[in-house]
């Protein structure tokens, strides 16, 4: 098949079929593990037993896989593995029809699958202990839970974030993910229990020695963060010691808004309710920072993504 037929037969625009081969190429790939480790290994990464049985049932050696979707599977691991060590945002392929079998559900989660083993020798090579290994790649679990609770709306950026975990280059410490950049560790905020300053400066001093140790070729100077959470103007709606508020009070903001910035009306919709798509007068309002969210947008007014940082 040649590329035209390939998108043709995926439903995706021939462009990014031609991105991924173009930085796929003749590259290597990484094979699946046998499917007889699958369910122990999705275990390991705390994928739901519900998300667990659609993988299982559309491994990659059933009748739901035709040529086109095996070429895709392939060339999204190259891609990914031929960037092994990297830190930039990457897309593994295009977003896919995935309703029509788990075989398209979850294509790029048997990339993801494929790199385990890739990526677990790649934190050893640095030293880097198999517990931290093992709770950094179970963010897959977690964002195919909140992608199922989402009913599949945060799948198109999910399949992106989660190849920095392939790559090598988000690491969960504590309560915080460190992203590896050039001269700032970028801090993410996964969903896992209360931001409180205790559990952040805990995240931080893990951090502080853990990269040294690890990476010692690599030297930041500061953390960062880039993130609705630093808008200022929740300030306007959360108590001055809210966990969110203190955890504000450590950036230096950088002036003004990123201009290529995620739309943060859409991004505080994601993480505060886990949808898109409900009107504001059905969202809950059962928390402090529930009722913020939509009495700010239904006045009209919008969130701001803001960057700030502080030194390491």
């Amino acid at each position: 098949m040649d590329l035209e037929e390939i998108a043709a037969r995926l439903e995706v625009p021939v462009e990014e079929v031609e991105r991924v081969h173009r930085l796929a190429g003749d590259l290597p790939s990484a094979p699946l593990p046998a499917k007889a480790d699958a369910p122990a290994i999705l275990d390991r990464l705390a994928v739901p037993p519900e998300d667990a049985a659609e993988i299982l049932a559309g491994w990659p050696d059933s009748p739901l896989w035709t040529p086109e979707l095996h070429w895709l599977r392939d060339r999204s691991t190259a891609l990914v593995l031929a960037d092994l060590g990297g830190h930039g945002w990457l897309s593994p392929g295009p977003e896919l029809p995935r309703d029509r079998s788990p075989a398209w559900r979850h294509l790029y989660v048997y990339s993801f699958l494929a790199l385990v083993d890739v990526v677990t020798k790649y934190h050893r090579d640095h030293g880097i202990a198999g517990a931290v290994s093992w709770t950094t790649l179970a963010d897959l679990g977690r964002n195919l839970a909140i992608d199922r609770r989402m009913r599949g709306e945060g799948w198109p950026v999910m399949r992106s974030w989660l190849t920095l975990h392939s790559r090598g280059a988000v690491y969960e410490l504590g309560r915080l993910q460190h992203h590896r950049g050039d001269t700032a560790i970028s801090l993410h905020i996964p969903d896992a229990g209360p931001l409180t300053p205790d559990a952040v400066e805990a995240s931080l001093d893990e951090a502080r020695a853990f990269f040294p140790r690890h990476f010692p070729g690599e030297r930041y100077t500061a953390f960062s963060c880039g993130s609705w959470l630093l808008d200022p103007q929740l300030r306007e709606y959360l108590p001055a010691d809210s966990n969110i508020v203190r955890f504000q009070q450590r950036f230096e903001l950088e002036p003004g808004v990123e201009p290529e910035a995620p739309d943060a009306d859409v991004e505080v919709l994601r993480f505060v309710f886990r949808t898109l798509t409900t009107p504001l007068d059905e969202l809950p309002r059962r928390t402090v920072l529930q009722r913020a969210v939509v009495e700010h947008l239904q006045a009209g007014r919008h969130w701001h993504w803001r960057r700030g940082r502080f030194p390491l």
